[in-house]
């Protein structure tokens, strides 16, 4: 056994990919995962692409170190069978929405008659406390209604626009994650559980928000909302000669530095540009100038003259070409493994490292039911014991 949450048992009745990002990082950090599943599983098996139906790309990459249990809750005995799981578990986390599970009597003040150290999570769209608790939501609709989708936009400059990732989902699932930990770390001090609520939109205003609630930070405001520099319609990778750049000098050395190698000396005396000050009232001028000056020159180029300058800048890479990033090749960070099903897989690493107690990638993604069978034989021994226990 390793990693820090060695000996923990999760409950998992999460699908898609809020839930199921959130409890993998748990069963890399050791913890026992287990995956309940209706007949049909996790929706995010049948995304494309696969070899496979049932084992997607997505799927596969968000349920690794886990096992799969199918259970029908409408069915008496399954739903004894899972009773008797979150009894022997450490954390319960749903992303079923609170009135449905209320219905199943899987609500937290139900559960924790039977198991007073339960640590609960629920998951979902919108706060239970707010008029928009029940409604449904997805990545889409967060990202709209967070006021990402309309910062993405240029502050409404242009039309908004989602970013090209599933950032709501995922932002909440680390949220998940350090809740769940946090709340074990109380526990043990404590000795019982808690219920813990995690709603994306709330969870994504806050993300979007702490740069860019801007001068409505102060009562009254003292300006508009809006972090300048990051919504400037210049701040952009800068197109070279041959390719594009990532340059980002910042502090009034570095940009000091900059204007010298590039060229541009009298820049470095700019009082528009020569403080933070300075630049943040004239950041779309600064940017708009930076932009021309990466033009003149190639990418390597550009390099040679950053190189030993302490000046951050970076070429843009395509997703295609982390897989051959010299760093992430030396960290050992992408494997290779072979799924019984799947055949070889490669595996995005932990990014996380721990000196005494590891994570590790004990499984891969389990097929749906995999281990069934071995659960319930568990629970059947787990009853068996009681049983023989309440008869001395």
């Amino acid at each position: 056994m390793s990693g820090p949450l060695s000996g923990i048992r999760v409950v998992d009745l999460t699908s898609v990919a809020m839930g199921p990002y959130a409890t993998q990082i748990l069963g890399d950090m050791g913890a026992d995962v287990v995956k309940i599943e209706s007949r049909e599983g996790d929706a995010f098996r049948h995304a494309a692409p696969h070899k496979n139906l049932g084992m997607g790309a997505a799927f596969l990459n968000l349920n690794r170190n886990k096992r799969s249990v199918v259970l029908d809750l409408k069915n008496a005995e399954d739903h004894g069978i899972l009773l008797d799981l979150i009894e022997t578990a450490d954390v319960f986390v749903s992303n079923v929405r609170p009135g449905s599970l209320r219905k199943l009597e899987l609500d937290y003040d139900t559960l924790q008659k039977s198991n007073s150290r339960l640590i609960y999570c629920g998951a979902y769209g919108f706060s239970e406390s707010g008029p928009y608790a029940g409604r449904p939501a997805f990545d889409d609709i967060v990202q709209s209604m967070s006021g990402l989708a309309f910062l993405q936009g240029g502050n409404g400059v242009e039309e908004p626009r989602y970013v090209n990732t599933i950032v709501a989902d995922k932002t909440a699932g680390l949220t998940v994650a350090y809740s769940i930990a946090m709340a074990l770390y109380e526990r043990e001090r404590s000795g019982v559980g808690q219920a813990i609520e995690v709603p994306m939109f709330e969870t994504l205003v806050s993300f979007a928000l702490v740069e860019h609630l801007g001068g409505e930070t102060f009562k009254p405001a003292i300006g508009p909302m809006g972090y300048s520099r990051v919504l400037s319609k210049h701040r952009r990778p800068y197109r070279t000669l041959d390719g594009y750049i990532s340059l980002m000098p910042y502090t009034d050395s570095q940009w000091k530095r900059f204007f010298i190698l590039a060229g541009c000396p009298d820049h470095a005396d700019d009082p528009r540009f020569s403080t933070l000050a300075g630049r943040s009232k004239n950041i779309d001028s600064l940017y708009d100038l930076l932009a021309g000056l990466v033009s003149r020159q190639t990418t390597e180029e550009w390099s040679a003259r950053m190189s030993g300058a302490d000046i951050p800048m970076a070429p843009v890479l395509s997703p295609a070409q982390l897989l051959e990033d010299e760093h992430l090749n030396a960290t050992s960070y992408f494997r290779t493994d072979e799924h019984p099903t799947e055949g070889k897989l490669r595996t995005v690493g932990i990014p996380t490292a721990f000196s005494r107690t590891p994570g590790a990638i004990r499984s891969l993604a389990p097929l749906l039911g995999e281990h069934t069978a071995e659960v319930i034989s568990e629970i059947n021994l787990r009853r068996a014991t009681k049983s023989r226990a309440g008869s001395n």
